[in-house]
């Protein structure tokens, strides 16, 4: 498993980032509290469990979280498995006054795809968009990568390569 300190660092002397939180430390509320000392106005929500938790901690009123996924809760069962959070989660929503939306890219998508591989594709080929990758080989190898994703064993996009790559050499 990766090194959640190695992704970090990756996160903020590569790619530029001012900070970076690992969702696995121990003290993850403290750690964003530090990287984010006058709270947060925006948390994109893909993620949920305690990290979400944290987030919520340190919404600022009127602050916005749009909701793209909450991956630690896709194993737990159609009820989620923890204890019951809605009503924490509408106090702080009242309270703070937050607007949570759900957010699904092929919303918005519909006749964007052309112009944004041509605008984005050239971020990436001039290095102003950078990632990382996994590569598992192999179609027989999917399961275990999927199963190696949910657990976080994986450095940036995991990928199933099924065939050889013509754009690499």
């Amino acid at each position: 498993m990766p090194d959640p300190d190695d992704k970090c660092r990756y996160v903020v002397d590569e790619l530029g980032f001012d900070a970076c939180v690992s969702h696995r430390s121990a003290t993850l509320r403290d750690d964003l509290k530090a990287a984010c000392p006058k709270g947060v106005d925006v948390y994109f929500e893909n993620v949920g469990g305690p990290t979400l938790d944290a987030a919520l901690s340190l919404m600022n009123p009127f602050g916005r979280i749009p909701v793209c996924g909450m991956i630690s809760m896709y194993n737990t069962g159609p009820v989620g498995g923890d204890a019951d959070r809605l009503p924490a989660l509408m106090r702080r929503i009242l309270t703070d006054r937050l607007k949570i939306q759900g957010f699904i890219v092929s919303d918005r998508a519909a006749g964007r795809q052309k112009a944004f591989i041509e605008e984005v594709g050239a971020y990436v080929r001039d290095g102003r968009i950078k990632y990382r990758e996994t590569i598992a080989e192999g179609l027989e190898n999917a399961p275990r990568a999927f199963i190696g994703l949910l657990r976080g064993e994986n450095f940036g996009k995991q990928l199933v390569q099924v065939s050889a790559d013509p754009t690499r050499k």
